[in-house]
């Protein structure tokens, strides 16, 4: 769920996408917005850092991380098509800053 509680993203291993959908807080209702290719195979885990303006995905089986893009205004996924070499990502956390 992003942080402002607008948008629910789900991770879809069989198609190895994330599908977006707008939540409607009063009916809490969910309506399908679109389904984001994930450049890789088997989306394990996906991580929205705190700033919540980017997600990263963990592609378990291509043993890549791809990082993307939120839009403010509509939540759909700007994949940056940069992709971090990671072995079978299982699981994204992203931590506070060293000082």
């Amino acid at each position: 769920m992003h942080p402002s509680g607008k948008w629910l993203y789900v991770s879809n291993r069989g198609h190895n996408s994330v599908v977006l959908f707008t939540v409607d807080p009063d009916k809490g209702t969910l309506t399908y917005v679109e389904e984001q290719g994930t450049g890789g195979s088997t989306p394990r885990h996906f991580g929205i850092e705190p700033s919540a303006r980017h997600l990263a995905i963990g592609n378990q089986n291509s043993d890549t991380v791809l990082a993307c893009r939120i839009d403010a205004g509509n939540g759909r996924l700007k994949p940056s098509g940069v992709f971090a070499s990671v072995p079978s990502p299982v699981c994204v956390k992203f931590l506070p800053p060293v000082e």
